[in-house]
């Protein structure tokens, strides 16, 4: 077996050795976009209809004298909104380093182009409706994170590629990826359709990518770090939980740690993702909403479902259940001890460490206990490993698969150590550190792992919960500090106000550009419209009220000591009041999704 699968390239319209580091030109009329193609000596032009939205082909000579030219750097696809089809573009990239000798980029700057020339054709109501789906676009595509290569596939782990067929290689990069990863493949939907149109276009990925150049005794090597998220069952902290009928995770993220040193290419992956069976923990004033266990669903099937793909895809599944042993958690770690029992695979072993417990009162070298606990396993698991000669010298047989609640904090801790681990292997395996030498002891080296795990979960963090993740000091220092406690403080404060006043948006707006939800521009009554409880206003105005009162009551006394504390008692009893029905009534106070049926949020 060799690696000739990991260096395929696809001719595209972004490839080429200088074109790649250059944007393209794409040309607008009123009737149509004009977008070329940049192979060398390529004459094709993508020709798009602004009228009847149908794409075809044609040559450069065909293209317009009047049309406006501006550049741009790549296609993410096309959307139907209410004014009628967008078709959405990068406009800034930046380059992010080179993986077996391509460039890999990280989209910057989009543009979201209307087809319509004007949208007088629209009454207000439309207007308006059209302008909230606009921001809720713009809303995904300025969440930070988007990441693709124009002539490599980023949506497959080294081993996935290296054992693919001949047949898989001669495909489009649209073709051959991996759709689960696949954030634009919702917009890209008129491109699948049409094989002539894929070098037009390709896959972006959403997640985390860093590549470093590092020395080590002298020796300089690539150490890679990439974090691809799932389009499936995707969403926000508090909305999306659990897995979905198809036995697609909440936040499953795959990461793949890659060393490239003298020819020689190593690779470790590893998962997370939500705790795979039906529950939920919707927002509700709360500081920590008690998740629930769904009573009407069969558990095991989607649970099953869930790790027999896993299996498929990586093998032997080793999961890491990080929650706490105790208080709200603690029924599902119970349940899902449970089920992994019920399950009976030989090919899946359940661990469960409290974290919170085992790390308590800053005991963080504690951590490394349950590193030693599956360092055999680990061992035996092994790692990808191709020589300088492209021969394939040890494939991965299994991975871990961790979680806590969020599978952010806790999770990306734990997967930093195991990745440590592996990377400690490896190097010496290449002939990177010498025996007996550790990693933790290269301070150089150690500074930009650390680093870059911790940027890789700040990264996931905002991406699912809103805020930068907690616990990065250790993942950055080794050590817990107290300005890190403050900082998660902090962050979790914002995660507080995010979860229950602005996550609802983001869950519309990330339905929306994955394809959960479709305009339609012929219903009036889109789900934006639906009115207010009466509680929402009413409830609030209330409370602010009394307690306005009650603090006028007490600078400004009355005639008799009685007299005030009569009237601080009577307002302050009623804004006590006003806020316990708040918090009861918490669900009708919070911004929920509204593009989506409630059946598939609960």
């Amino acid at each position: 077996m060799t690696l000739t699968s990991l260096q395929t390239t696809q001719h595209s319209c972004f490839s080429g050795t200088n074109q790649s580091e250059n944007n393209f030109p794409v040309h607008t009329t009123p009737e149509r976009f004009y977008v070329e193609a940049c192979d060398d000596g390529a004459n094709d032009v993508l020709i798009i209809d602004r009228v009847s939205t149908e794409m075809t082909l044609t040559v450069r000579k065909e293209i317009s004298p009047s049309a406006v030219t501006r550049p741009i750097c790549g296609i993410m696809g096309t959307i139907h909104l209410v004014a009628g089809m967008y078709i959405i573009v990068v406009t800034k990239k930046r380059k992010v380093g080179d993986l077996l000798g391509h460039v890999v980029w990280k989209a910057v700057e989009f543009d979201v182009i209307s087809y319509q020339k004007t949208v007088l054709h629209l009454t207000d109501g439309q207007m308006q409706d059209n302008k909230t789906f606009l921001s809720m676009i713009n809303s995904v595509l300025n969440t930070d994170g988007f990441y693709f290569a124009t002539d490599y596939d980023l949506t497959h782990t080294l081993q996935r590629l290296a054992n693919t067929s001949p047949e898989f290689q001669e495909m489009s990069l649209l073709e051959r990826a991996d759709q689960r990863f696949v954030w634009n493949g919702h917009l890209l939907r008129d491109f699948t359709a049409q094989p002539e149109l894929h070098k037009f276009v390709y896959p972006v990925v959403h997640g985390f990518i860093a590549m470093k150049s590092c020395c080590i005794n002298g020796k300089m090597f690539d150490w890679n770090l990439i974090s691809r998220r799932s389009c499936f069952r995707a969403g926000v902290r508090y909305y999306v939980r659990g897995i979905d009928s198809e036995g697609h995770a909440a936040n499953f993220v795959e990461t793949e740690q890659i060393i490239q040193y003298n020819g020689a290419k190593a690779s470790f992956v590893q998962t997370r993702g939500s705790i795979p069976f039906y529950w939920s923990q919707r927002p509700n004033l709360k500081y920590k909403p008690k998740p629930q266990i769904s009573k009407s669903f069969n558990h095991l099937d989607g649970f099953q479902r869930h790790f027999d793909s896993q299996i498929i895809t990586y093998g032997k599944q080793i999961i890491l259940n990080l929650v706490n042993q105790k208080g709200s958690e603690k029924p599902l770690e119970q349940a899902f001890a449970k089920m992994v029992s019920s399950l009976g695979n030989g090919m899946v072993k359940y661990i469960a460490f409290d974290f919170h417990k085992e790390c308590s009162r800053m005991r963080w070298h504690r951590l490394q206990v349950l590193v030693d606990m599956v360092a055999q396993t680990q061992d035996d698991f092994g790692y990808f490993l191709v020589d300088a000669d492209g021969t394939v010298q040890g494939q991965q047989e299994g991975t871990f698969r961790s979680n806590c609640m969020d599978c952010l904090d806790r999770t990306n801790v734990i997967q930093s150590l195991l990745a440590r681990h592996s990377l400690q292997s490896q190097l010496e395996r290449m002939g990177v550190l010498h025996l007996g030498q550790r990693i933790e002891d290269q301070m150089d080296f150690e500074k930009v792992y650390k680093n870059a795990w911790a940027d890789n979960a700040n990264a996931c963090a905002k991406q699912y919960a809103g805020t930068g993740a907690l616990k990065t000091d250790f993942t950055r220092t080794g050590k817990r500090t107290h300005v890190g406690l403050l900082m998660d403080g902090w962050n979790s404060m914002i995660r507080y106000y995010k979860n229950n006043f602005s996550d609802g948006f983001r869950q519309d707006s990330l339905d929306l550009f994955l394809g959960n939800y479709a305009v339609d521009e012929a219903d009036l009554n889109t789900p934006l419209h639906e009115p207010k409880d009466w509680k929402f206003l009413t409830l609030p105005i209330i409370m602010v009220v009394a307690f306005s009162m009650c603090i006028i009551c007490l600078l400004m006394a009355g005639d008799t000591w009685t007299e005030t504390l009569a009237y601080v008692l009577f307002w302050g009893t009623a804004s006590v009041v006003t806020a316990g029905v708040i918090l009861f009534n918490g669900r009708d106070f919070v911004d929920a999704p509204k593009l989506v049926q409630k059946e598939k949020m609960d």
